[in-house]
């Protein structure tokens, strides 16, 4: 049932909207994310954007045949084929670019990087080695005092920086990586 709008007030007021909804809303032809199967994520709050990466990560890795756990504490979101894993989601952004945020220096062996842009899709797996050297102590993600704890990794994935390239870029890349730890155990 489609609910009708009779009050003449109301029908003006949402004649206001409708003109005032295009310097507001992205969609139609302009909107890259119109009929992506990804867009939906966009609306939800940030807390549970992240958790939902944490999900499609966990459920892809699991589709996959890897052994995916809870990871037990804080420290770590998953244990992915007997590792350690933090996992950050990044949707693009109007910029062009991912931007993966808080990632701290806590008790994982790697970060696991998921980006969905809005028909594809790319994921890193960056050992916490590579990410002391290039994002941990780096790239603060907040200014003063209390800045030094979380940090971000920001760039285009069409031209991702020169040190991630061996840390996949494809979502088949980063599963090699992933399934070789099954293969070490």
């Amino acid at each position: 049932m489609n609910p009708q709008i009779c009050d003449p007030d109301v029908l003006m007021l949402a004649s206001i909207a409708g003109t005032l909804k295009h310097d507001y809303v992205r969609e139609g032809v302009n909107d890259p994310w119109t009929g992506s199967p990804f867009a939906w994520i966009r609306t939800r709050p940030s807390r549970q954007v992240g958790k939902i990466g944490e999900q499609l990560v966990a459920g892809w890795c699991a589709a996959k045949g890897l052994d995916v756990t809870a990871s037990g504490d804080s420290e770590a979101d998953r244990i992915i084929a007997g590792r350690r894993v933090e996992i950050k989601f990044s949707t693009l952004w109007e910029t062009g670019v991912y931007k993966f945020q808080q990632i701290r220096d806590q008790d994982y062996e790697f970060v696991v990087c998921l980006g969905i842009s809005p028909f594809d899709a790319h994921c890193w797996v960056i050992s916490k080695v590579r990410l002391r050297q290039h994002v941990i102590g780096h790239t603060p993600q907040h200014t003063g005092k209390g800045g030094t704890d979380t940090f971000w990794l920001s760039f285009n994935p069409a031209s991702p920086p020169a040190w991630l390239a061996p840390c996949g870029g494809r979502l088949a890349a980063a599963y090699k990586i992933m399934n070789k730890w099954q293969t070490r155990r």
